[in-house]
């Protein structure tokens, strides 16, 4: 009989929301939905729904589940999915793939393009070409990608899902993922995209008293007034109105004759409550019982397994042959207790969790820790390799045999292939769970205590990895008081923390790590770990507060390369190369390029992952200051994000953040630097947020916005920006760049004088600030630049950084211009040109800069660009900047456009009372308490001018006199901004 309700009821909302987005999917419109609730709610009952009504609308359906196998196997959910399209033949589609093809092979085999290593890939990659593969796959019509038991899922599956929700928007893609209404990662994800907008949540409530009756109904066959009113009620009351437990009690009811079906119609003879079953266990207990003794314990063996598990190994266990295993089978599958996994063959699954929970409080501790022992025997047997899940499977049976030992050196091996595979979020929890298991064990000695540091120093690779530096702290604590006669090892930890402390920015904890190792390192002994201190070293000196650091930092780190070579040592000769490629930017390019390809080579034939991404920032770090070109740090922030290097990641968002606000795209610079912020804010990058808060200075500060600016740099310096490394950038692409936008290039130039001075005591690896080309234009339009300044500049690498290189051309042609020579001055200005033109407010303040002095010497082309560049200073509101390119314009003789518009920059409530566009430009300068005379000279017209338009400003405000309007002009101008 059967007791399924084929019918799905009570979700009709659902399924008409559900409706709507694989419409919209065919329209290339996606959709994320996570489908949410408690354990039997009917979450797996929607998604197949869904699948149907998909399939039954021709849209392409891929199917994945979260793995219950011990800790998460890393992919093993996406991997799922793509197979149930490889098994339909997917391979046409993957064919138009390109070069995301070998990335896809490294979950599917088949996939792989001839002898790339798809284990190269990142997240990030393999993200996009999951995406890229459902929008081909719907294309035309509509894609869905399903995602069960989402809880359940290791990180890096979670990743992709969230990265899909995050682009699926423009994409026939609906991604729909089923989860626990419980606390777990996979829930905070959920949440989080909600927030942000990217997809949304269908929480499942519980069934109410009639939806119940139907559910009984669609079971039975019946309609809903055939149901027993006294029948409906108690499964209601006892079910609380969770399906699954709606349909097992029924069963129960039918199986036990307390329900029977006459000519009369269904008919309840159980009358007593205490005939009825009053929990799951309960009910399953008494459907085992149905199927003897061999099929409970094919049941029990099948439990102690998981929710999901081969075939196979329950042979093994149970001494069954075929016959009698596949009879025992059919009867559990008849039972609605098992049914057949997708994964193949040799796999089953409890139809619900809840069954297998049930079916283990069948047995004793004694029982579950024999099945438990002989099931791990058998996985073993069948596959001494354990591949894939299997050694997270062997682990969990280990330690459900009581051997904790066993289970953690097993979760050990899970983490290492973890990490190989370039998922350290997997096997940090992986390892971390293994810690937690052995509890008191872990103080014994010998060998024991051997394996459990060993587990450790994993522990603290990963961490250190990932740049969690306070919990790698954490576990170093554990490891030094073991290890008090072992030196080497104390200073591989101690070398290990420093690192950590490196990449989070926090370079004084690492230099205490430093401080600790060389204490250790005895004279003329542990050549390997004098190499790898040195390398460490090198790196922090990079970012310290000595006058010499990076002469410093170049030293440790070309001895710490020799040291590398002899020892043998590429993962330190990697780390030393990163050091001296980022330190000889300044002197020779191409000397940083080699080391950093070098390094490349190295971690490529020794499979460095982590190193080969710092090798690509560094290459693409140096794309960027050379070219402008921000391909090859996109490129490495997505490798970044494949060893779950997250500091590294957001190290090269924040460049990029920087590089927006360069181009002049604000709105996007001001979105990416937010998000990096908060991000880098919460998991403590302390480095990495540093650096966004000086990009974010010069975001406001190239909007000519100085009361923006100030209160981004306040931040700054309340964390430290003044004594770290981005302190000249705030100071020279921030507070310069606002200064010569308000036409104070007095301010400016002292600015400039003050970094120069600066950076002549200590010296500075960011070589953007000003030094190496806007000061020297300035100072060639003031006269006090010489033809021997240029060549020292232009000679250096730094002054060839196309950023740099604009202002030096520029400069090269004023110092033409200045020498009549027309010509030359005339090709400088092209490539001048050429050099800013990725460049947003450089690129008009540059030819504003340079048309004062071709005016005044008559060279060049100034009216045209004047003409360009006020144009550009309008449309971005620098009104300062435009007048003063007008008032050249006029001292030029050339026709100026006049700008009629611009009157809605005055706020209403000044309008109201007549305020000009021009009385309210001096009005939002008084808040400075400007003279007449500087006024007038930021704003290009006659202090006499200024000063008609502060007496009819005091007219129109009726205040009492100048003091007071600069008050009123610097209260209104904050409660503008609010």
């Amino acid at each position: 009989m059967r007791t399924r309700a084929p019918a799905l009821v009570g979700r009709g909302t659902e399924i008409e929301e559900i409706e709507r987005v694989l419409d919209d999917a065919r329209r290339s419109s996606g959709s994320a939905v996570f489908v949410t609730g408690e354990p039997g709610i009917g979450k797996t009952r929607l998604a197949a729904e869904a699948v149907g009504r998909a399939l039954d609308a021709g849209l392409v359906v891929l199917r994945g589940r979260g793995s219950t196998t011990g800790p998460a196997v890393p992919f093993r959910a996406l991997t799922e999915a793509l197979l149930s399209l490889a098994r339909t033949g997917g391979h046409e589609l993957v064919e138009q793939l390109g070069p995301y093809r070998s990335v896809l092979g490294r979950l599917i085999p088949d996939w792989a393009a001839g002898t790339d290593t798809a284990g190269d890939s990142s997240l990030v990659v393999l993200a996009e070409a999951t995406l890229r593969l459902t929008g081909l796959a719907g294309s035309g019509r509509g894609c869905l990608f399903v995602v069960d038991d989402l809880q359940d899922s290791d990180v890096e599956t979670l990743a992709v899902v969230e990265y899909l929700a995050a682009n699926v928007r423009t994409q026939p893609v609906v991604v729909l993922a089923t989860l626990r209404a419980e606390p777990s990662p996979a829930l905070e994800a959920a949440h989080a995209v909600a927030r942000r907008g990217e997809g949304f949540l269908m929480p499942l409530d519980s069934l109410g008293p009639a939806e119940v009756r139907e559910v009984v109904a669609s079971s039975l066959g019946a309609e809903p007034a055939q149901v027993p009113a006294d029948v409906a009620e108690r499964l209601f009351t006892d079910s609380a109105g969770n399906p699954l437990v709606v349909e097992e009690l029924l069963h129960s009811m039918v199986a036990a004759g307390e329900l029977v079906n006459g000519a009369a119609g269904w008919r309840f003879t159980g009358h007593s409550r205490g005939a009825v079953p009053s929990t799951l266990v309960t009910i399953i207990t008494r459907r085992a019982d149905r199927l003897g003794e061999r099929g409970k314990q094919l049941l029990a063996i099948a439990a102690v397994l998981g929710r999901r598990f081969p075939l196979s190994v329950v042979q093994r266990v149970s001494e069954l042959d075929d016959h009698s295993l596949f009879g025992h089978l059919q009867s559990a599958v008849a039972a609605q207790l098992l049914i057949a996994d997708e994964r193949g063959e040799d796999w089953y699954a409890f139809r619900h969790p809840l069954t297998a929970e049930a079916l283990l409080t069948l047995l004793n501790p004694a029982e579950r820790v024999a099945l438990s022992a002989k099931a791990a025997d058998a996985v073993v047997e069948l596959h001494p390799e354990l591949p894939g899940e299997l050694c997270s499977l062997a682990a969990s049976l280990r330690l459900g045999a009581g051997d904790r030992w066993a289970a953690a050196d097993l979760y050990r091996e899970a983490a290492r292939r973890a990490l190989a595979e370039g998922a350290p979020g997997s096997a940090i929890a992986v390892l971390e769970h293994a810690v937690n298991l052995l509890g008191d064990d872990a103080d014994r000695g010998g060998e024991q205590s051997g394996r459990y540091r060993d587990l450790l120093e994993l522990l603290l690779f990963a961490l250190a990895e990932a740049g969690q530096f306070d919990r790698a702290v954490k576990v170093a604590g554990s490891l030094r008081p073991a290890d008090s006669r072992d030196r080497a090892r104390q200073i591989r930890v101690h070398v290990r923390l420093a690192w950590a402390a490196q990449v989070a920015g926090r370079w004084a904890e690492g230099f205490e790590q430093v401080a600790a190792a060389r204490a250790l390192l005895p004279d003329g002994e542990l050549d390997e770990e004098a190499v790898a201190v040195d390398a460490v070293d090198a790196y922090l000196s990079m970012s310290g507060p000595a006058s010499d650091r990076v002469r410093r930092s170049e030293e440790l780190a070309r001895r710490a390369v020799t040291g590398a070579e002899r020892i043998g040592s590429p993962a330190t000769a990697c780390q030393a190369l990163y050091a001296v490629g980022f330190v000889v930017r300044e002197r020779d390019m191409a000397e940083s390029d080699e080391c950093f390809r070098r390094m490349l080579d190295s971690a490529a034939e020794h499979r460095l992952t982590n190193w080969r991404n710092y090798a690509l920032v560094g290459l693409g770090g140096n794309a960027w200051l050379s070219e402008a070109d921000p391909s090859g740090l996109e490129t490495a922030r997505a490798e970044a994000l494949r060893t779950g290097g997250i500091s590294l990641a957001y190290n090269a968002e924040a460049v990029l953040g920087l590089h927006s606000v360069l181009c002049g795209r604000f709105d996007e610079a001001g979105q990416r630097l937010d998000a990096c912020y908060a991000e880098a804010s919460r998991i403590k990058l302390f480095a990495v947020s540093r650096y966004v808060q000086m990009a974010q200075a010069v975001l406001a500060g190239h909007r000519g916005d100085r009361r923006t600016m100030e209160g981004a740099l306040a931040e700054f310096r309340r964390d430290g920006g003044d004594t770290g490394p981005e302190a000249p950038l705030a100071r020279g692409l921030a507070q310069v760049f606002c200064s010569l936008l308000e036409e104070d290039r007095e301010t400016a130039r002292a600015e400039l004088e003050t970094l120069a001075a600066d950076q002549a005591r200590q010296q500075s690896t960011f070589h953007l600030a000003g030094t190496h080309g806007l000061k020297l234009l300035l100072d060639a339009i003031a006269g006090d630049a010489s033809w021997d300044d240029h060549r020292r500049i232009a000679a250096g690498a730094a002054g060839g950084m196309r950023w740099n290189r604009q202002f030096v051309l520029l400069a090269e042609a004023v110092l033409h211009g200045r020498d009549n020579a027309p010509d030359a001055a005339a090709g400088a200005m092209r490539r001048a040109a050429q050099a800013a033109s990725p460049f947003g407010i450089a690129r008009p303040l540059g030819l504003r800069l340079a048309a004062e002095p071709a005016v005044d010497h008559g060279w060049g082309e100034p009216a045209d660009w004047l003409r360009e560049a006020e144009s550009q200073f309008h449309g971005a509101d620098v009104i300062p900047a435009a007048s003063a390119c007008r008032a050249l314009l006029r001292r030029a003789g050339a026709s100026v456009q006049q700008r009629r518009t611009g009157t809605e920059r005055v706020p209403e409530s000044l309008r109201a009372i007549g305020v000009t566009l021009r009385e309210y430009e001096v009005f939002e300068l008084l808040a400075f308490r400007l003279s007449n005379k500087a006024l007038a000279a930021r704003l290009h017209i006659s202090p006499r001018t200024v000063e008609k338009h502060v007496a009819a400003l005091l007219m129109k405000t009726s205040v009492r006199d100048r003091a007071e309007l600069a008050v009123f002009a610097a209260e209104h101008s904050s409660a503008s901004e609010v």
